[in-house]
């Protein structure tokens, strides 16, 4: 109980004095996770809405996929994400690997399917009947498709905070492909993991601190955003 109560006295100064090091590793943080949701909202959404909104044979196997990708592990990606950027894979001319563009790739392949699975059954839940009314009104089919992710934006909401919570808790991916180098590819879970390892539990529970008090905020907001738009 000690360890903990010294842990979060720790968190607290870390954050009051504006430490540097904490500073850059949660800014760092927050950019390679923002940048991977984002990108995985673009992908997600798309194809989510795409899929819902169409019938072509193996749709279900199609489903299936995306379901069985919301669940996928996390050091899986890093691996492959790792062998196709090594400098002999296939990618490996980008030299990119140990960077946090890296990163920004595993995370993001980490996210989409989270959001595409989330935005794929919030759009197979509005009523079959409103798409056809918004096209009998006179809208062309992008405008239609337009409503609809308006129609469904409390799901699609909480989508953006599960991709979001995935990447931000998310610690093997990032080892893997990012090499936890400090000052350059260190993050707050990765950085968590190696004070923990080399026994300093009580600086490793000021970042875990850090990382809950991090998601916590950025999710209040966006919490504040979904409830905002909710029907009164």
């Amino acid at each position: 109980m000690e360890i903990i109560l010294a842990g979060i006295k720790q968190a607290l100064s870390l954050l009051i004095s504006f430490d540097p090091e904490v500073l850059a590793i949660t800014w760092l943080s927050l950019k390679v996770s923002g940048t991977a949701t984002l990108i995985s909202l673009f992908i997600g959404i798309g194809i989510g809405t795409a899929v819902a909104l169409s019938s072509f044979p193996g749709r279900q196997i199609v489903v299936s996929v995306i379901n069985t990708g919301m669940a996928l592990p996390p050091v899986v990606v890093g691996l492959f994400v790792t062998i196709f950027l090594w400098r002999n894979g296939p990618f490996g001319y980008l030299e990119i690997l140990y960077t946090p563009a890296a990163i920004i790739i595993a995370q993001a392949i980490i996210a989409t399917p989270i959001v595409m699975g989330i935005t794929l059954a919030a759009m197979q839940q509005l009523p079959r009947k409103l798409r056809l009314q918004i096209l009998a009104l006179g809208a062309t089919r992008f405008q239609m498709v337009w409503l609809l992710i308006k129609e469904a934006r409390l799901s699609l909401m909480a989508a953006v905070m599960a991709g979001f919570g995935g990447v931000i808790s998310e610690v093997g991916a990032s080892i893997m492909v990012g090499g936890n180098i400090k000052g350059y590819t260190r993050v707050l879970t990765t950085a968590t993991v190696m004070e923990t390892s080399r026994g300093n539990f009580d600086l490793a529970i000021a970042l875990g601190v850090i990382l809950l008090l991090f998601a916590f905020v950025i999710n209040l907001v966006l919490t504040r955003i979904q409830q905002r738009e909710r029907p009164q």
